[in-house]
């Protein structure tokens, strides 16, 4: 199974822009090997602050675009990993090996072809595994 773990943003730390400290960098880094060494580290990046992003809210009458920051920073996302590991409870106890300050990380299950059942129809996965080779031959994987 494939979970997102979502790092949650700080208005102290993340929305300030404040550049990690290399003792910071270093640990992050040390974990981020271990998950690399099991083998359950997919992909995993940093986001800059909300002041650099936009939310764009559409609708049937269009989008509207509002350029960051956002207010309320405990809700944004600062960082993810996507693991794959056996079940939920892997997923948590990698979760709580995330070294730094305290912080509420947030877990998500990513959907596989079943969850949607009928509705993703045979033509509509090969399709998808078309895309899906697509942009992993842009990407060079």
């Amino acid at each position: 199974m494939r979970f997102m773990v979502l790092l949650k943003s700080d208005e102290n730390e993340v929305e300030t822009g404040r550049a990690p400290t290399e003792a910071e960098m270093t640990e992050m880094a040390k974990f981020n090997e271990e998950l690399v060494g099991a083998g359950v580290l997919l992909s995993g990046e940093g986001l800059a602050p909300s002041r650099e992003g936009a939310k764009v809210k559409l609708s049937k009458d269009g989008a509207t675009v509002t350029d960051g920051p956002f207010t309320e920073a405990k809700e944004l996302i600062a960082g993810f990993w996507i693991l794959d590991v056996p079940s939920l409870e892997d997923a948590i106890s990698w979760v709580k090996r995330i070294p730094g300050p305290e912080q509420e990380v947030e877990i998500r299950r990513v959907l596989e072809a079943e969850d949607f059942g009928e509705a993703f129809t045979p033509e509509l996965q090969e399709k998808e595994a078309k895309m899906r080779a697509a942009v992993a031959e842009q990407r060079g994987d």
